[in-house]
């Protein structure tokens, strides 16, 4: 197992060492001078920060046309509720409207029954009330 470790260890220096002497030949041999080099760095890096520039655009005006859409989606949903809410309220009215009809019926029909009971009761009263004095009399 310390074999392994060692071997791994020793490839992974070999590569270090090698990629460092590969980089050093490759500026050595390069057919172009220090300043050279330096204005092809700096106009790469230009080139990649105008390209993060460009993506960052794009991400912003997403980003802005997903809030847009957002908002008239939420819009949309709260018109939508008021639209029911309203529609829900004007059904409640409704039925209330209709509980009250039917309740005033039914106190009229009760009314109309306890001024019959109340009529009957009285003649059935003055008919006991005129037997009494009948027989009193009699």
């Amino acid at each position: 197992m310390s074999q392994e470790n060692n071997f791994g260890s020793g490839l992974f220096v070999g590569l270090l060492f090698g990629g460092a002497v590969g980089a050093a030949l490759a500026l050595l041999y390069a057919p172009k001078t220090g300043k050279e080099l330096r204005q092809d760095i700096k106009s790469r890096t230009d080139d990649y920060l105008d390209e993060a520039d460009k993506y960052i655009a794009e991400a912003k005006d997403k980003a802005i046309h997903l809030i847009n859409d957002g908002k008239k989606k939420s819009e949309k949903l709260i018109k939508e509720a008021k639209q029911k809410s309203e529609e829900l309220l004007k059904d409640a009215e409704k039925v209330l409207d209709e509980a009250k009809s039917k309740t005033d019926e039914m106190v009229k029909s009760g009314k109309e029954k306890i001024e019959q009971k109340s009529g009957q009761v009285k003649s059935a009263i003055k008919a006991g009330v005129d037997a009494y004095k009948e027989t009193k009399n009699t």
